[in-house]
């Protein structure tokens, strides 16, 4: 791909982002998500080169700002284990009878 052919993409894609944004459509959930996962993709490319210390930061940078924007979600798969937790403990026979 020749520099014309490049700034051709980028004039491509920012005019379709702009229209995109006249016409009220949102793509900030997205790429919201999608920053974490390529620094998460970009971590494990590093670890299979041998880079062991950028991998890892760039791993841990993805998760943690993964596990924020995940953080609703989080709470709610947490409060279904504790409701299931609670009823397996209440329902569950004793085996000592006393």
């Amino acid at each position: 791909m020749n520099g014309k052919s490049l700034i051709g993409v980028i004039c491509i894609l920012i005019g379709g982002l702009l229209a995109l944004k006249f016409l009220s459509i949102n793509l900030g959930a997205i790429f919201s998500f999608l920053l974490p996962i390529i620094l998460i993709a970009c971590g494990f490319i590093g670890l299979k080169n041998g880079q062991k210390v950028i991998g890892s930061i760039f791993l841990v940078i993805g998760f943690v700002m993964l596990l924020g924007k995940l953080g609703g979600f989080m709470t709610l798969i947490f409060s279904i284990a504790l409701i299931g937790a609670g009823i397996f403990f209440i329902t569950k026979k004793s085996r000592h009878h006393y």
